[in-house]
């Protein structure tokens, strides 16, 4: 209700008895939707801040603001130097202005998503300047027609059946829910009409609570149970709320994306620290390829004639094997097959096991951060973390705000730019020395990131699959085969003036690959 005319219309006398007398001594902008007034009186500086970021649209007055030196902007150079003389809500409407000492008005509209900020000159019916230009409609806003009149007797009321939305358009929601939930909706005329009495008279003798719901903070008029605050000084109310709902909450906000981050990486660690821990158990107590090898070596002669299937005596079981050569095979060419399966298998294992140790390593890290975090009590430490933490910056953001599309191969996060400009920000602002940067050679294309931290080496197929995505990013994406050079993300530089995307490689190696996009990795993965 903080943007409602019912609030408004005692928020503003109590900004009369502030600000009247004070002298605004600058008025700026640090972000495209917040404006800030600084006056100054005997008792010394005064702030009015607006935030009019939809659907967050909230008013603070603190008495301390610190302007940041850089990114900040002057506005309204006309009210530097005036007096304010009145503060005044406009009649049923969320609106209200400061008056000045030269005749100019102040005029902020709360109206939701078109809320706004307004300079009227003296005696002019239209705004001289908009904090928000973008809102047209707000260029030939008569302040005077802001101000409404409301007849609110049982007569309109029996007139309008009842109707509570005609009658007082200013209640709101949290007014209206309450009149719900007292059945006024099925109650007869009269009964309404007792009902419309009682809220009103309580929106005429109010408390300004707070109070937390599944919107989030907010101030209510009514009687509530179990308040965050409750005060009685419409100000303090305001700025309390602003603190609640805007900083605090942006900070929780904040604070929980970047620990879902992490409970959402550790989450995956595990699932694939036990599903390869799993693959591991399997491929060790499974017979080795080469026990069958060396069977068939020991029994040639029962391929002789061009036999191509018998059964023999695993030796090394008991048990009875069946052995089928493929057309035109030898049982040496199986044999040595079955050497060369062995030998890759044991690489398998010294591979998943090495991996497995590094997913280990990842998971006591993201628990030391997930601890970290959840002791961090406000924004600066926040802010302290971030800094100190820069290389997970991607994890706060949202997928869709991120310079580059994001892949998952054999527990491996793969990066790959959006665009040239893309490729840039990536390797400015989110990649760290330790990853591996991949390009398709000597063509234009997106840059490919694998992410090494926490990973002690690199699977060949990992180095495979993302130099296929380089490829398939590309000039090259038709060509059967395509080569990828490839290095420690330290060795790629940007140079200053070259144009997006471009950048200086050294020490590069070069891979040969097929093109792979993302719709083929299955496909991929079963050839």
């Amino acid at each position: 209700m903080h943007l409602n005319y019912h609030f408004l219309k005692y928020l503003s006398p109590a900004l009369h008895d502030t600000f009247v007398g004070r002298t605004l001594v600058a008025c700026f902008s640090q972000s495209k939707d917040e404006l800030v007034v600084e006056t100054e009186g005997q008792e010394g500086s005064l702030f009015i801040r607006a935030h009019l970021l939809p659907p967050q649209i909230y008013l603070s007055f603190p008495t301390q603001y610190h302007r940041a030196k850089r990114n900040s902007i002057d506005l309204f150079h006309e009210l530097i130097g005036d007096v304010i003389v009145s503060c005044s809500v406009f009649s049923f409407e969320r609106a209200f202005y400061f008056g000045l000492e030269s005749g100019k008005k102040l005029v902020f509209k709360l109206h939701g998503n078109r809320s706004n900020v307004l300079l009227y000159q003296k005696d002019e019916q239209s705004p001289s300047l908009l904090f928000r230009r973008e809102i047209r409609e707000d260029k030939e806003l008569d302040s005077e027609s802001l101000a409404r009149s409301l007849e609110l007797s049982q007569e309109r009321f029996v007139e309008l059946d009842g109707n509570a939305s005609q009658f007082l358009p200013t209640l709101g929601a949290i007014p209206r829910a309450w009149l719900k939930a007292r059945g006024y909706p099925e109650a007869p005329l009269d009964a309404k009409w007792t009902l419309m009495l009682e809220v009103l008279d309580l929106l005429d003798a109010p408390l300004f609570s707070l109070v937390e719901n599944q919107d989030g903070v907010q101030l209510s008029l009514l009687p509530v149970e179990s308040p965050i605050k409750t005060f009685s000084d419409p100000i303090q109310a305001s700025n309390e709320l602003f603190f609640q709902a805007l900083v605090k909450g942006k900070f929780e906000k904040e604070k929980n994306s970047l620990l879902k981050s992490y409970q959402d990486q550790l989450r995956k660690t595990d699932s694939y620290i036990q599903k390869s821990s799993a693959k591991l158990e399997e491929l060790r107590t499974a017979a080795a390829p080469s026990q069958l090898a060396d069977v068939i070596m020991a029994n040639l002669h029962e391929f002789e004639n061009g036999k191509s299937e018998t059964e023999l005596l695993d030796f090394y079981t008991g048990n009875t094997v069946k052995v089928t050569l493929k057309h035109n095979q030898k049982p040496q060419q199986l044999a040595e097959s079955l050497y060369r399966k062995s030998k890759n298998r044991q690489i398998e294992l010294d591979q998943i096991d090495k991996t497995i140790a590094s997913k280990f390593s990842l998971k006591a890290e993201l628990e030391r951060k997930i601890e970290s975090i959840q002791s961090i009590a406000d924004f600066r430490g926040l802010k302290s973390y971030q800094k100190t933490n820069k290389e997970d910056k991607a994890i706060t953001k949202e997928v869709s705000g991120l310079p580059f599309k994001v892949f998952e191969f054999e527990g491996f996060t793969i990066w790959v730019g959006k665009s040239a400009k893309d490729n840039d920000e990536m390797l400015r602002g989110f990649v760290h020395k330790v990853d591996l940067w991949l390009h398709a050679r000597q063509v234009p294309g997106s840059h490919v990131v694998i992410r090494m931290k926490g990973m002690s080496t690199l699977p060949n197929t990992v180095l495979e699959r993302a130099a296929g995505l380089a490829a398939f990013y590309s000039k090259l994406k038709t060509d059967s085969l395509a080569p990828v050079i490839y290095t420690h993300a330290k060795f790629v530089r940007k140079v200053k003036g070259s144009a997006p995307g471009s950048v200086m490689v050294n020490r590069e190696k070069v891979i040969l690959v097929p093109p792979i996009g993302p719709d083929e990795e299955t496909a991929a993965r079963k050839s």
